[in-house]
């Protein structure tokens, strides 16, 4: 409750919060059988509307301590970003972390070792050999791959597990589509099952990874599209289609959005009638989401 009084909240309304979270009672259910009643005053309640609000409140004074680093906070997923620089060398990382794990113990939070994840990017000729990251005295596991917000990255930031995984769970619906092909559901229901269980995994977090995806892989998330297509019997939007209509779309929201972290990557040229296009001295760069985005909005045909 100090936090909600320290960012200003009415006493009556950090009160109604109060009430609202203790002394709550919870039952667990399993088939026929029911529990005992149980009172409880932690957490907040599962589903409800307030508790991400109540949660981004808890947690909006955890923020980096260095310019080189930047802590992502999504839900109960929190995510420390640093820069290695020769300069600095690993001291602001790990110090970063280390101030990360006093913030959480001061705020009755507790971080799993075993699920926290380290993934080193580093493109350096001269690799230097990074020492394993110590939490309260625990080594913490570094991987090749590693699934964020349920997109998989890889430590040379290709998307190949990521597109693979994508295949093999879309052509598992595959399956059912043509079960109701068979069972002669109508072309209007089997577009919409393609859309919710097909094209919205194909698609999940396309402006991220998909500029940046090599030819195998995209011909691997085609023949899916193709697959679905005869099976429905009509055209539908490829992937390459649906990519260039979100980049766009992304792109003019990040625009007229100042408070987004790329917004400053759009600068308008004194014509003011295009932006200036960023400037790429590597392919992985140039077919990042913001390089492209610039160039849909003005007007290029690189996606």
């Amino acid at each position: 409750m100090s936090k909600l009084e320290d960012l200003g909240l009415p006493l009556s309304l950090c009160g109604w919060i109060l009430d609202f979270l203790s002394d709550r009672p919870q039952r667990v259910r399993l088939g026929p059988y029911t529990s005992n009643m149980l009172k409880t005053n932690t957490g907040t309640p599962q589903g409800c509307v307030l508790s991400p609000l109540l949660y981004i409140l808890y947690t909006y004074d955890c923020v980096a301590a260095h310019p080189s680093n930047r802590v992502v906070k999504f839900a109960d997923d929190t995510t420390v970003i640093g820069l290695i620089s020769e300069r600095e060398g690993e001291t602001d990382y790990r110090d970063e972390v280390e101030r990360l794990t006093e913030w959480c113990r001061a705020n009755n939070l507790l971080i799993n070792t075993r699920k926290t994840k380290e993934l080193v990017v580093d493109f350096r000729r001269q690799k230097s050999n990074v020492q394993p990251l110590l939490i309260d005295g625990v080594c913490v596991e570094r991987v090749t791959t590693f699934r964020f917000l349920g997109i998989e990255l890889q430590e040379d930031l290709s998307w190949s597990v990521n597109t693979r995984g994508l295949v093999k769970k879309a052509q598992q619906r595959l399956y059912f589509l043509r079960i109701l092909r068979k069972n002669h559901l109508p072309q209007k229901l089997l577009l919409a099952f393609y859309h919710c269980a097909i094209e919205s995994v194909l698609t999940y977090g396309l402006c991220v990874w998909y500029g940046s995806c090599t030819t195998q892989d995209r011909m691997g998330l085609c023949r899916v599209v193709k697959a679905a297509e005869s099976i429905v019997g009509c055209p539908l939007s490829t992937l390459e289609q649906i990519y260039a209509t979100r980049c766009h779309r992304k792109a003019l929201d990040i625009v007229k959005d100042p408070s987004h972290p790329g917004h400053c990557l759009f600068e308008l040229l004194p014509s003011g009638r295009r932006y200036r296009t960023m400037k790429t001295r590597t392919s992985r760069l140039k077919n990042s989401f913001f390089s492209r985005a610039i160039s849909a909005l003005n007007g290029k045909s690189g996606l």
